[in-house]
């Protein structure tokens, strides 16, 4: 009797780590087609405005997307955290997430406004005019921000990736249309973004608003529930602290290169970064759906984070190594001007690597609540970030902002490593090192792949 318990419950472990797999296979090939847009888009900007025209819609793009982490106070995953423990909770945390992003977002994009029309000089060269246009998607990004999160926590995988992907559509379609149709500039491109932006959350809101009525939560009060929020804030302003550390950390050095060196410098780092937040893609969608799966489960050990965290960092390995001699062919694509982004990439190679390990390892201290550790270790990490760019940028120009976040991803890493080996008990090779079975059923796992790529190769040969 004892071993069909232990059979059956082997089949289970097995059956949720292939629906994991599959998971995370399924919101991977969408997150490479989001990303393919965004080049696309990027590339198309590139050729038509120059590196100048393509630094300052990075600029205005950085500007809203910190905008909107500013302003979202660690909601995306309170809200992630809450209906993952309790699916009856759907309800008011949506109507609570909604009502915040509408007036937080509001103030935010006031704020933006009154600040190009105050402080031009903080956005380089970038006119007051674009920067309010810009600034009017806050809101409404934010509520897509929180909507998309909504359908994280509820395991609903694939409606949460195809409006994902629906957003993100819309930008090489904006770029081909305002820039090769209609001959039109920046100004119409953004304007067309940020139509994109506000269409695409009336679509998620009402998008919640179904799913919660097949749920039968529809008949409860359409009123912000003010004792969740209070909850929801408590626990959301813990992650906040390290959420937007990190935001900062990703992003504003690429303010500060414009700031420094101008648009032009400022549009080729826009590129290395692009790419290295890409190869951030796989560890970035472990980490999402991971949250939820270890939030409404124990994993007091992080056992299972080990063994998701060290097939990352195989896999990783791996990419790195490719990317590194790719890196040279990307002044192919955007143009002469561009030519000194494989150096920059490559400097930030080191930090993707680590950063990609971490993003996973701190999932164990998410779910369990945030210890406070966490947010300090990030804020941490952001003064020595800070302090490195401004350091490095006025002499060293885009080279020097790749250097301060590669040291910065290294003290991250080393500061969660350190804390999660303490906490957990586990060593470090535990998270780091695939075992040898484990090494061998990844290689197995390709065979069929390569199997049948090659079999149509054979078939595509027969009929020509």
């Amino acid at each position: 009797m004892s071993s069909e318990v232990i059979q059956r419950e082997s089949l289970s472990t097995v059956s949720v780590r292939r629906r994991f797999s599959a998971h995370v296979a399924w919101t991977l090939a969408v997150r490479i087609l989001m990303a393919v847009n965004s080049v696309a888009a990027s590339i198309i900007v590139a050729r038509w405005l120059g590196a100048d025209g393509l630094g300052k819609l990075s600029v205005l793009n950085v500007t809203t997307a910190m905008a909107v982490q500013t302003g979202s106070l660690g909601l995306p995953s309170s809200s992630v955290y809450f209906i993952a423990q309790d699916n009856r909770r759907l309800a008011p945390v949506a109507i609570n997430s909604f009502t915040f992003a509408l007036v937080a977002g509001g103030l935010l994009a006031l704020s933006v406004y009154i600040a190009a029309l105050q402080q031009p000089g903080l956005f380089g060269t970038v006119s007051p005019s674009l920067v309010s246009l810009a600034a009017i998607s806050i809101p409404f990004q934010l509520i897509s921000l929180l909507g998309l999160n909504i359908f994280l926590a509820l395991g609903r995988i694939g409606r949460f990736n195809l409006l994902e992907l629906m957003g993100q559509t819309f930008i090489p379609i904006n770029a081909v249309l305002v820039l090769l149709v209609l001959r039109s500039g920046l100004w119409t491109l953004v304007a067309l973004n940020t139509a994109a932006n506000v269409a695409l959350s009336i679509l998620i809101v009402f998008s919640v608003a179904g799913y919660a009525a097949e749920q039968g939560d529809g008949a409860r009060r359409v009123r912000p529930d003010l004792s969740l929020f209070k909850s929801m804030l408590g626990y959301g302003l813990k992650f906040h602290v390290a959420a937007l550390a990190g935001i900062i950390i990703f992003r504003a050095d690429l303010l500060i290169v414009n700031h420094f060196r101008g648009a032009g410098e400022a549009g080729v780092y826009a590129v290395a970064s692009q790419v290295s937040l890409m190869l951030m893609l796989l560890p970035g969608v472990i980490a999402t759906l991971l949250f939820p799966r270890i939030a409404s489960g124990q994993d007091l050990k992080g056992q299972t984070i080990c063994r998701v965290a060290r097939h990352t960092a195989f896999v990783m390995l791996l990419v790195c190594a490719l990317v590194a001699p790719l890196s040279f062919t990307l002044p192919l694509f955007y143009g002469a001007g561009f030519a000194d982004v494989a150096v920059q990439l490559l400097i930030l190679l080191p930090g993707v690597y680590l950063v990609s390990i971490e993003s996973v390892m701190v999932q164990h201290f998410n779910a369990a609540g945030l210890p406070r550790a966490i947010p300090l270790f990030w804020v941490a990490t952001l003064v020595v970030n800070l302090a490195l760019t401004l350091a490095l940028v006025p002499a060293l120009g885009a080279r020097g902002a790749g250097l301060a976040s590669t040291l910065s991803y290294a003290m991250i890493f080393a500061l969660v490593a350190y804390y999660f080996r303490k906490r957990t008990g586990q060593p470090l090779s535990e998270a780091l090192l695939l075992r040898g079975y484990e090494v061998r059923e990844l290689f197995a796992a390709a065979r069929p792949v390569a199997r049948r790529h090659e079999k149509s190769i054979e078939e595509a040969g027969n009929r020509s």
